[in-house]
């Protein structure tokens, strides 16, 4: 039994190492979120067993927690690099014909060739439409626009676009050349109830799932999601020392389970070897 025992502890300091190694790859990649191994101990007995006398099986994995603490802040030159301050993800549109919605902190984004704003990955930025103030009218997907760079001026079309800027609140005003500007829409962010529950698809983009609940939509400023900083890029949340600590207590959890396994194997050769 021990060897099994020892077998489940060597398992979970390999699962350990796997999170801890991803994490620290992933250092550099913007908007990432890392993640941490949970473990609970394995128990049983017969009810007319007295589980003063039993040991425990070993260990299983609970979970691959995420982390969704804030990360660092690093300022840039450029206005659509966009990083978040608070709980809120970016909204965005995958390539058709699936179109799928996702969420992202990952805010370094860019212009294609038919002037829509995407991110890394190739996806829309979806903004909320927006009155004449500037307050959004709707929250529903339905209603949400993607943002694309005018060209010129709606009333003027001699007039060519000359700035783009994003305020705190992720309101979106285009200036033209003739002095008139142009409200686009508001960054279209959401939030969880359940975090820890959103689905990872790779590139620091996330899907909703029932475990973590339905998007809470809104402008920046609402609630949790947080303010909107043009010109600034979330970094991973990743601390390096505190990783490379981990790394070592995993590797030692791993060396003491083989050491076990070492130690049973010997116990048992010296038994068989009895006569």
């Amino acid at each position: 039994m021990s060897f099994y025992t020892s077998l489940s502890g060597l398992k979970a300091a390999q699962l350990d190492l796997s999170a801890i190694s991803n994490n620290i790859a992933n250092v550099g990649s913007i908007g990432f979120k890392k993640s941490r191994a949970e473990f609970g101990d394995l128990f049983s007995s017969a009810p007319t067993q007295t589980t003063k006398m039993i040991a425990g099986q070993g260990t299983h994995l609970n979970g691959l927690t995420q982390q969704f603490s804030q990360g660092t802040l690093e300022g840039t030159d450029k206005t659509l690099d966009l990083g978040i301050s608070g709980e809120g993800f970016f909204v965005v549109e995958g390539a058709a014909p699936r179109k799928g919605i996702t969420y992202t902190r990952d805010g370094a984004f860019a212009v294609d060739a038919n002037n829509n704003v995407v991110d890394t990955t190739g996806s829309k930025l979806k903004l909320l439409p927006v009155d004449a103030n500037g307050t959004v009218t709707s929250t529903a997907f339905a209603d949400m626009t993607n943002f694309v760079l005018p060209t010129s001026s709606p009333t003027n079309a001699s007039a060519a676009l000359s700035n783009v800027s994003i305020s705190l609140d992720g309101l979106v005003v285009a200036t033209f050349s003739d002095g008139s500007n142009q409200k686009l829409g508001k960054v279209a962010m959401a939030s969880f109830t359940a975090i820890e529950g959103l689905r990872p698809v790779g590139d620091a983009h996330w899907q909703s799932t029932g475990d973590s609940g339905a998007p809470n939509v809104g402008g920046a400023g609402t609630g949790s999601l947080g303010s909107v900083r043009s010109g600034a890029l979330e970094r991973a949340n990743v601390d390096v020392t505190e990783e490379l600590v981990a790394l070592i207590s995993a590797q030692r959890n791993f060396q003491a389970n083989a050491k076990a396994i070492e130690t049973a194997g010997n116990m048992t050769q010296a038994i068989f070897s009895i006569r």
